[in-house]
């Protein structure tokens, strides 16, 4: 079976203050938890790998079984590329989010191939990033859409247009950057 790799972040499930803050177009965090998750599982199957770059989910003290309920529902082998919400106020990796069968152990950056290429992950936009110079991708998060990509690095966060709250591949996310 052909596997596929998807790209996604800033999903911050469960944080409700966010639809007040980007804004987000739905009425109830509810919502726009549950689109994720129909959206996610629409293009994601069971064997396929998803890297999700940072922010997965707000509130894991009050709601680490809701976490676990909806990361069981999502589709495929998941990676987690630790974003400044999914650790602790010392630093450490939460422990609602340590706990859950995620494909690795998850970490601050991560380099990974994809369509033969070189493809550098990290919550955080680079200026520079391993390979740079020599061909490679850079994926991030965290500025929600208002940090313009630059060279081979991109945004993957849920709220730009051509991602729609949607894991997408590599091929999608690249389209019209430069070769």
């Amino acid at each position: 079976m052909f596997v596929r790799k998807f790209y996604i972040a800033d999903t911050h499930l469960m944080h409700e203050r966010l639809l007040g803050m980007q804004p987000r177009q739905f009425s109830t965090i509810e919502e726009h938890d549950e689109t994720i998750i129909e959206r996610w599982n629409a293009v994601v199957g069971n064997d396929d790998i998803v890297y999700h770059l940072g922010d997965f989910a707000f509130g894991l003290a009050k709601n680490a079984d809701r976490v676990r309920e909806i990361f069981g529902r999502l589709n495929g082998r998941k990676h987690l590329i630790i974003g400044n919400h999914d650790t602790d106020k010392k630093g450490n990796l939460h422990p609602g989010l340590a706990s859950l069968d995620w494909a690795a152990r998850p970490e601050h950056a991560l380099r990974t191939r994809d369509g033969g290429h070189e493809v550098y992950l990290s919550h955080y936009a680079a200026r520079t990033w391993p390979c740079s110079g020599y061909g490679a991708y850079h994926f991030f998060g965290h500025s929600h859409g208002k940090l313009p990509g630059y060279g081979r690095s991109r945004d993957v966060g849920v709220d730009l247009p051509d991602v729609d709250f949607t894991p997408r591949t590599f091929d999608q996310l690249t389209k019209g950057m430069a070769e």
